[in-house]
């Protein structure tokens, strides 16, 4: 019985792309390891940005430091 937990930033996923999500990974999860779609459970957190981070950095100044180094 697989459990699956996406974590994404809150930024406006649509129903449709979490749906899209869901059954991607449900598909690999059938394609690979032969799993039963009806036993794989497929979560999707949506966390604030302020709740997030990379590189050491909140995920808005971090993306602000990458902004500042391409351009």
């Amino acid at each position: 019985m697989p459990y699956v937990n996406i974590k994404i930033t809150r930024e406006g996923a649509t129903a449709a792309q979490k749906a899209e999500l869901i059954a991607g990974v449900t598909d690999l999860l059938v394609k690979v390891l032969n799993k039963s779609p009806a036993t794989t459970f497929v979560v999707i957190d949506e966390v604030a940005l302020e709740d997030w981070g990379v590189g050491g950095l909140p995920v808005e100044e971090y993306r602000a430091r990458q902004r500042a180094a391409d351009g």
